[in-house]
């Protein structure tokens, strides 16, 4: 199949795929599409990027609107999930362009806005609800929205949903939902956790895979540099000094950390956004739009904005901070490099992420080229951390001070950034216990933002930091960052994964909760 007109879709979906400019289907939708309109279960796997909202949009578009029947009052006949507000959006709109043509109604649902909107939207009922879960359960012990006439569940971006902690909610709702019902289940990886909740779902499922499971996007020009963390923000500033990067993403590991990005690359007059858990959903929305439009170059983001965000020519990805879990740095390096284009993701490695560095070439089964940095890099050190205030938690009822509500900062790193629980290590290899981080995310903005803020976000390595050997310039002539040094030696120390070698008080350094 080499064009859409080949799969069968109705003559509105046709129209408005032409209106959208798209001629010949992606692999994952050449594939998904036919076994979806005919009905059947599908289990697909393909790396982001590679077009899968079509994939399962078009064909439930399509058997909708052939088998018309009037919207439930309080419910819907397809309900699609997602893990975070950005994706979900996404999703809603692409319903919204490929059914512009039929006479279906759609919407989306998630926190961090007012839910008392979108209960008067779910009177009425709707064919096609987008939501994250949390807020959708909110919706749900309302009553403002009922579950039983479900024709169609779709679950995307299993796999993160699962990292984010949300399986105890998907299996809330899938008992909410009948049993009597065609079930898509997408996701870029695919570990064993994900193929076992995949056979609790589905029923003899088509199986897709489009590409290898953690394969990289074969048009992203990988780079990495080892550096000092004292000297990252020195560097960053050089690289963006090229205005051939003309659409950059960049991300770090936390919330506080892409903030102090923002404001040191506007210290240096360059100016940037930044995209996270704490930022309100206008914010969030802003940033994301200006970025989309042109109107900003930069954008610095947690992994929360790692999957799922369709932006168009996006030329270069930057690692500021390597991602704790392999499976991070596929989703980031994918925002480039989509729809055929090419693209270049840098990543700056100091001697604490060299383990993280050797569980990304592991799971890709690929060396990234090494680059050597700049020698005349300013040493910049880092401030001394200052704990941030923190909005005191209050009964609801009472107004009185929650107890425990007091602290600490390491312990009360955000939730909602879409990355796996990770877990510092002490001298004895034993990990410490971090339980207050699991609330304190929902008090970091203000207010509430819904249960979708259950990610559990990283916490920080309290470990005194070992001194990275210093990378000498390579002295050859060009653009020092496009050069591959790959058979330069990369010089890796030995040891195991940050905060191993800790010395034996690191753990008074993390205050334990009473």
């Amino acid at each position: 199949m080499t064009q859409f007109s080949d799969l069968g879709l109705a003559a509105p979906l046709q129209k408005a795929l032409a209106a959208e400019n798209y001629e010949r289907p992606t692999p994952i939708q050449a594939q998904a599409i036919p076994h979806v309109l005919e009905g059947r279960d599908l289990l697909g796997v393909a790396q982001t990027g590679t077009g899968k909202t079509a994939a399962f949009a078009l064909p439930i578009l399509h058997r909708l609107a052939a088998d018309a029947r009037p919207t439930p009052r309080k419910g819907c006949r397809c309900l699609v999930l997602s893990p975070t507000r950005e994706l979900a959006s996404q999703i809603a709109d692409s319903f919204r362009a490929y059914g512009r043509f039929l006479r279906l109604t759609s919407t989306v649902v998630f926190g961090g806005v007012s839910i008392g909107k979108q209960v008067r939207e779910m009177a009425n009922g709707v064919d096609i609800l987008v939501a994250t879960p949390g807020r959708l359960l909110d919706l749900v012990n309302q009553r403002a929205l009922s579950l039983s006439t479900v024709e169609i569940l779709v679950l995307d971006e299993a796999d993160q949903m699962l990292d984010m902690g949300f399986i105890h909610d998907i299996r809330k709702l899938a008992a909410l939902i009948p049993a009597k019902r065609q079930t898509l289940f997408f996701s870029a990886t695919m570990p064993k956790e994900i193929a076992e909740l995949a056979d609790r779902f589905l029923t003899n499922p088509a199986k897709v895979a489009v590409a290898p499971v953690a394969t990289t996007a074969e048009r992203v020009d990988q780079r990495v540099i080892f550096i000092e963390t004292a000297r990252k923000q020195a560097l960053l500033t050089r690289l963006l000094d090229d205005r051939s990067i003309d659409r950059a993403l960049v991300f770090t590991r936390t919330k506080h950390g892409a903030d102090r990005v923002v404001r040191r690359l506007e210290q240096s007059g360059i100016p940037a956004a930044a995209i996270h858990g704490n930022k309100s959903q206008s914010q969030r929305e802003r940033a994301l739009a200006d970025f989309k439009a042109g109107r900003s170059r930069l954008l610095v983001a947690t992994d929360i904005a790692a999957r799922g965000i369709d932006v168009d020519n996006v030329s270069h990805v930057i690692n500021f901070d390597l991602p704790n879990v392999p499976e991070s740095y596929v989703h980031r390096i994918g925002r480039t490099a989509r729809a055929g284009a090419a693209g270049i993701a840098i990543s700056f490695c100091d001697g604490e992420e060299r383990a993280y560095l050797r569980d990304i070439e592991r799971l890709t089964r690929q060396k990234v080229p090494v680059v050597a940095a700049p020698s005349d890099l300013p040493h910049v050190p880092d401030a001394p951390k200052q704990r941030e205030p923190r909005p005191e938690p209050r009964n609801g009822r009472s107004g009185k001070p929650q107890r425990g509500a007091g602290r600490s900062a390491g312990q009360g790193h955000a939730r909602a950034e879409g990355q796996a629980h990770a877990p510092s290590r002490g001298s004895h290899g034993g990990r410490q216990q971090t339980p207050a981080a699991h609330g304190d995310a929902r008090h970091a903005a203000g207010r509430p933002e819904g249960r979708e803020a259950r990610a559990v976000g990283t916490v920080e390595d309290r470990s005194p930091a070992r001194a990275p050997r210093p990378v000498a310039s390579s002295g050859q002539p060009g653009n020092w960052w496009e050069r591959d040094s790959a058979s330069g030696r990369r010089g890796a120390p030995k040891g195991g994964k940050p905060g191993q070698n800790a010395r034996p008080d690191a753990r008074k350094d993390v205050r334990q909760p009473r």
